[in-house]
Parts: structure tokens; C-alpha cells; sequence
């Protein structure tokens, strides 16, 4: 059920990275590891399974909203994830676009 903006304390701008600031140009990440990288937390952070399945529900939609400036690679077992990366041309352009590197964000201003 919808609810009253009023009901809340605060609300936020919905502000998401660029896949070149979010990942680090020379490494790959599965989509539970993305999920975590948007929240600000290292790939590796440690998350209950409730917090990961919401994690998880914001990192999919960002990945195909993303997908022009994202590579995937086959998962490196049978029934291993799939992983995600960022594609070198969206690395370029995020160094044209800043006038410097684009190097990935630390999710310290997320």
C-alpha cells in the first residue's frame, strides 16, 4: 500500500554510480558483490540472507539499466555465477566526461 510522503522522517535523492565508478577497471564481480558495492560495503561484506536478497533486488535492475557500459563473462563453473565488468568504453568516456581518470569510487558520497 502506498504510503504518504509525510509518513517519512526524510527522503533521499535516488542516486545510483556509473559502472566506471563503481568497479575497478581490471575485475570482475557477481551480482551479489554489485549489490553490496552500490550499498558503499567491500564485495567481500558479510550480510544476512534477508539483507542480501533486498541488496540483490536493487543491484539487477542497475545492471540492465547499465548493460550498455557493462561486459558479463560465463560463470568459471558449471553452476557458478555469471560476472560482471566494466566495459572499456565507458572507462574512456568517464575519463573525457571528469577531465581526469575515472578511477572506481571508494562509496564514501553514495
Amino acid at each position: 500500500m502506498p504510503e504518504p510522503k509525510s509518513t517519512f522522517d526524510a527522503t533521499y535523492p535516488c542516486e545510483f554510480y556509473e559502472p566506471a565508478e563503481l568497479f575497478e577497471p581490471d575485475l570482475m564481480y557477481t551480482v551479489p558483490e554489485i549489490a553490496r558495492l552500490l550499498q558503499g560495503l567491500e564485495p567481500d561484506a558479510q550480510v544476512d540472507p534477508d539483507t542480501e536478497a533486498v541488496l540483490i533486488d536493487w543491484a539487477i535492475p542497475w545492471v540492465m539499466t547499465h548493460a550498455e557500459d557493462v561486459v558479463i563473462a560465463e560463470p568459471l563453473e558449471e553452476d557458478g555465477p555469471g560476472y560482471y565488468g566494466v566495459a572499456e568504453h565507458a572507462i574512456d568516456e568517464g575519463a573525457d566526461e571528469s577531465g581526469g581518470d575515472a578511477d572506481a569510487s571508494d562509496g564514501s558520497d553514495a
